[in-house]
């Protein structure tokens, strides 16, 4: 594991994250990864753009699936739209099973029910140090629980949320998976399996990451081998958003999330949203759309690359990918997304102004407009296509490597014409579903 010096965090001086991380992940059983930075680095993610790069576009607003994360499960990305549309999520918490842009309520996700809200705030203030408390609906029902903890040091948000990942703990590992650091930027992650068989990860992040407030976001997730999700989030501010920072940090180190999200006493309430009304187990399956597998999309991104972009860094997953390449100019991110069905939601974004339509029925989009993500001097080019069948492509170049950082050239690397090229390959249309 990595011994890069962290940040100092409250109530453990001294402390670095890999060190509090360590006898969490010391038993591993297949091995953990561990992301670090000697400082930390000013500007963060940017705002609440959220969705994981892992996880695919079901019928959303959005374009590209190239994240500022999802966590992990991000954990940290976002769903992109050169419209201006985007499903909107933060890095720390990314959207629940059963959603794909982390919109809708707890009984849309969990069809097994809820849990009384009072006893999962009575398991949080068991499990995390003495302070005062102020919880929302307490006498309601829900997967979750939200409060403000105050230990005379600043006021900061908490919530926990228990959550049916599906019928092994192999259904939600995106979720405890750290975030590709191409696509979403964060001081500190780590995650791995735990000796028990669960997974975890934790996760220091930011609300706000472009540079208008520093509102931290730390996050533990814990997967149970048996497909359960216990995500607990913490800020340095009372709130998620609209609330001024009170504290430097959020109030519990990384050893005290992770004694928080690994307690027993979740099992009994995590037991409740395995069944529904009459006992009978619920699936805790999400049915995404059919898409091309990673590997197809990143392969078949690479064949349509122009000659002389040379791949220095490479990510995605099923339905999406992206490669960072450098021409001898600098780089330069270039992503596509594979959407075989489109549906009604898709087809309206083509039916406004700006929109081509092609001999065949085929409808283009071109966009250029200035990036979004932060970083300085970025501009960000796409073309946006959707076939007659409603097989949608979309294509996105960036002239950084990564959207958050400043800009390494005037322009992308490919034109226009080549992003246009690319899209309306008729390679995309041949690749196997999944």
């Amino acid at each position: 594991m990595s011994q890069n010096e962290g940040p100092q965090y409250d109530g453990a001086p001294h402390e670095r994250f890999e060190e509090d991380l360590g006898a969490i992940l010391r038993t591993t059983g297949d091995g953990f990864s561990a992301d670090g930075r000697r400082e930390l680095v000013a500007g963060g993610l940017q705002r609440g753009r959220r969705r994981l790069v892992r996880r695919r576009l079901a019928v959303t607003g959005g374009v590209l699936a190239l994240a500022a994360v999802g966590i992990g499960g991000v954990y940290g990305g976002s769903v992109l739209s050169p419209g201006g549309e985007s499903t909107s999520a933060s890095v720390a918490a990314p959207p629940r099973p059963g959603q794909a842009n982390g919109t809708g309520s707890a009984k849309e996700q969990q069809p097994g029910g809820g849990v009384p809200v009072k006893d999962i705030a009575a398991v949080l203030k068991a499990h995390t140090p003495a302070g005062r408390w102020q919880f929302d609906n307490l006498g309601g029902e829900g997967q979750s629980a939200t409060g403000v903890y105050d230990d005379g040091n600043g006021k900061a948000g908490v919530s926990v949320g228990l959550f049916r990942a599906g019928t092994t703990g192999e259904a939600g590992k995106d979720q405890v998976t750290c975030p590709d650091k191409a696509l979403v930027r964060y001081d500190r992650c780590i995650s791995g399996r735990l000796s028990g068989g669960d997974r975890l990860m934790v996760l220091q992040g930011y609300v706000y990451p472009d540079g208008r407030e520093e509102t931290k976001n730390w996050r533990a997730v814990l997967l149970t081998k048996d497909g359960f999700l216990v995500d607990a989030s913490e800020y340095n501010a009372a709130a998620e958003k609209g609330a001024p920072i009170t504290r430097e940090n959020p109030p519990f180190t990384t050893s005290q999330l992770k004694a928080l999200v690994t307690a027993e006493a979740w099992r009994p309430l995590l037991k409740r949203l395995g069944a529904e009304p009459g006992g009978k187990p619920t699936p805790g399956k999400v049915d995404l759309p059919p898409a091309p597998s990673a590997a197809a999309v990143q392969a078949t991104l690479r064949s349509l690359l122009p000659k002389g972009a040379t791949v220095v860094s490479h990510g995605g997953g099923d339905g999406h990918g992206y490669v960072v390449v450098d021409d001898g100019k600098g780089k330069s991110m270039v992503g596509v997304d594979v959407q075989p069905t489109g549906g009604k939601t898709v087809a309206e974004l083509f039916s406004r102004d700006g929109v081509v339509t092609l001999p065949d029925g085929t409808k283009v989009r071109s966009t250029q407009q200035p990036g979004e993500k932060g970083g300085e001097g970025v501009v960000w080019w796409s073309v946006d296509t959707l076939t007659p069948q409603g097989f949608r492509v979309a294509v996105s170049a960036f002239n950084t490597g990564a959207q958050y950082e400043a800009a390494t050239r005037a322009e992308p690397a490919l034109t226009m014409e080549q992003l246009k090229a690319l899209a309306l390959s008729p390679k995309w249309h041949k690749l196997p579903l999944k």
